[in-house]
Parts: C-alpha cells; structure tokens; sequence
C-alpha cells in the first residue's frame, strides 16, 4: 500500500475511538494487506496526521482516535475534563509555553529528574487527550510493556528510573499539545454528521451506539435532518429490521442496491470486535445463543478489546476472545465454518492476532468439540491445553 491508500483509510476512519491495541495489529491491515507501521509515522511526521488519546483502558492500552490535520479541530474528541495530576499540570504547562519538546527537553523544562514520573504524567495527559505525538512509535512501545503503574497514582515506584539518555521508548520522538478543538458547535456537528454518514453508508441509530458520541443519536439527529431537508443526504427505510430513521449519501443506496442478488465470490473477513465496520452489537444485535448450554457456561460475545470476529458473507460465524483462548461459533454450516477457521489461522499466521491457543468452544474443551477437527486441518497443532497456533 501507498501512503496515498492509507490517507484514504484515515479519511474514513477519523474521529471514531480505536483500540489502541488492534489499530496497527488488525484494523488498519484488514483494510491495507501488507501494511507498515513506517506508512503512519510517514504521514505524522509530514504535519498531514493527528493523533489523540480517548481514554485509557488497564495501564497499557487505550482509546485512540486518528484525524487529517485539517479536520482534526472538528473531529477529534474534545479533551477529558478531568483535573490533571501535579504533574502532569507541570508537563502541560511546559509544552504550552514552549512548544513542541523531546523527551529529554521536558525534562529540563519541568526540572524532572524522574524519567517514571514524567513518562507517565505524558500518558496521563495522553490519554486525557491534551498531548500527542509526531509519530505512533512511542505507542507502539507502551503497548509492548507499560510501566506497572497506572498514570496519576500517588504510590511511590520501587526501583531505578529508566537508564537511557534519550528516555524511555515509550516517550520516544516529539510531543506537543493536541490542537484546539473548534468550539463553534454548528460546525462540529455537520463535521461529525458529515462524517458518520461516510464512514457507515447507510446511518442507523444502533451504528452510532459503537461510536461513543457524546449524546448519541439524538445529538447528531438534528444535524441529519437539516441535512436531509437540504438534499445532501437521503433518509428511508433502507436496510429491513434497523428501524425507521436511516440516512444515507445517495451513492451509498446505490451501491448497497448492487450487492443485493450479486452472486459473487464469498468475503470473508477477520476485524477486530471493536472495529467500526463490525456491525454486531452496533446496528445488528449478536445472535442470540443459550449462554448456559447443558448447563455449561458458554460465554458471550461484546465489542470487547482484544477480541476478534470473522465474517463471511457479513454472517458472524466465529467470535475469538482477547487471548485467542476460547472460541463461540454460530451455526453448524461447514460452508460457512470452514473459510471461517481458514481465515482465523491465515491472519494468526500473518501476526494480526498475537497469540492463538484455543483451550475451549462453545463452553467445552475444544479437543471434544467438532470444531477441532477443522482448526487441526486448518494447522493448529496439539497441545496439553487444546489447540495453538504461532504467529
């Protein structure tokens, strides 16, 4: 892919939080085969990206959002309200002053001489989605191995600071306050209407649940109706089962009207659980399953970090929780399970799962179910615990 495919991407994917962690590992390869990280520190090194936390999730992962730098004002979540640290107060008010700063700069201007303290009162600032960064590498190193302490802790650290001149990893390159939002809420709302409506095609009230919008539909209805009333959208009953109030681009209505009959090559596909164009838990409900099969525990599936669904043909067939330990299949079709289970392995295989040791299925051990037989083919290899799979 070129640096031209992955601006497309961005454009469709910004302002819409992202798990960190599935950002470069499975949701921008599933859209850019072949994907490199050097393309996304390319495009924010240029000026051309921002890039903001949106709140953290454990000590090591977060929510991010991705913008062009001129939509980013418009488009980015607006910074938590919450009151900083001492700290971080004190790395804020450094860059506010001076500008952008390394790490080691920061340092100097906060009078640091803690690189754990002043790492984390980045993050902490990071996440609150008041600093960023002109690339994604210091990210990348935090998901790697965070430090143990959660940012904003009064607990003291045990142990030497990091030894390296340059800094931490995870405080690598060059960091600067986030841009200022607009405050003009006219804008932002078309902005954000604007956006929605390309990112989804079609626009229901349940595709916005995933979106975390603050106020949620009724926010932005206003906006498509205006929208709708001006003739640069369409509103009807497009997609049967999804409600009355959907909105579309009129070339999206079009293109969805194609598909219907097409009796092409199956698509399969493996996303991330959280990724927007998984439509389970946002405008289509998770198929309903006996949770308590035979009085087992089955598990459910969520739009949860970590975990992975696969399509085929937009048929949720199997849902692989975070750790790729335990596995739900819906449906029996082998035509369906099948390209399923190759799907799953081949993007084990190519590194956008991490790790892929299946223990259990459908609330049994997974050796005594019939999907064993078909991850075994499929080349996972046994194990003590079940079946495993090396990226």
């Amino acid at each position: 892919p070129t640096l031209e495919d992955l601006v497309r991407v961005v454009e469709q994917l910004q302002g819409v939080p992202l798990v960190a962690s599935a950002l470069e590992r499975t949701i921008l390869p599933s859209r850019l085969p072949g994907y490199s990280p050097a393309l996304l520190d390319q495009l924010g090194a240029s000026g051309e990206l921002v890039w903001c936390g949106a709140g953290p999730l454990g000590s090591d992962d977060g929510w991010i959002c991705l913008a062009l730098a001129d939509r980013a004002d418009l488009l980015l979540p607006r910074p938590s309200e919450d009151p900083p640290s001492d700290a971080a107060r004190t790395v804020h008010e450094a860059l506010a002053g001076s500008g952008a700063l390394f790490f080691r700069q920061i340092a100097a201007a906060t009078n640091s001489t803690d690189d754990t303290e002043l790492l984390l009162a980045l993050w902490e600032l990071t996440w609150a989605g008041l600093v960023t960064n002109d690339t994604l590498a210091p990210l990348r190193s935090l998901l790697g191995g965070a430090p143990s302490r959660r940012p904003g802790s009064s607990r003291r650290r045990r142990g030497p600071g990091f030894p390296s001149r340059l800094g931490p990893p995870a405080g690598a390159g060059r960091w600067s306050l986030v841009p200022a939002r607009s405050i003009d809420p006219t804008r932002r709302g078309h902005a954000l209407a604007q956006q929605l409506l390309e990112r989804h095609g079609i626009l229901t009230r349940g595709a916005l649940g995933a979106e975390r919008v603050p106020g949620g539909f009724a926010a932005v209805y206003p906006v498509l109706k205006a929208m709708e009333e001006s003739g640069r959208c369409r509103r009807g009953y497009f997609v049967d089962g999804l409600g009355g109030a959907q909105f579309a681009l009129a070339g999206a209505v079009d293109r969805m009207r194609l598909l219907v009959g097409d009796d092409g090559e199956s698509a399969t596909q493996v996303l991330a659980a959280t990724d927007p164009a998984n439509p389970y838990g946002a405008a289509l409900p998770w198929p309903e399953r006996d949770e308590h099969a035979a009085g087992r525990r089955v598990g459910r599936a969520g739009r949860k970090a970590g975990a992975i669904v696969v399509l085929v043909d937009g048929r949720l067939v199997l849902y692989v929780e975070k750790g790729g330990r335990t596995l739900l299949s819906y449906g029996d079709d082998s035509s369906l399970l099948r390209p399923a289970i190759d799907a799953l392995v081949l993007a084990g295989r190519e590194g956008l799962l991490g790790k892929l040791a299946v223990e259990r299925a459908d609330g049994e051990a997974i050796l005594d179910t019939p999907l064993a037989e078909a991850l075994v083919d499929a080349g996972l290899r046994l194990t003590s615990r079940g079946l495993r799979l090396r990226a």
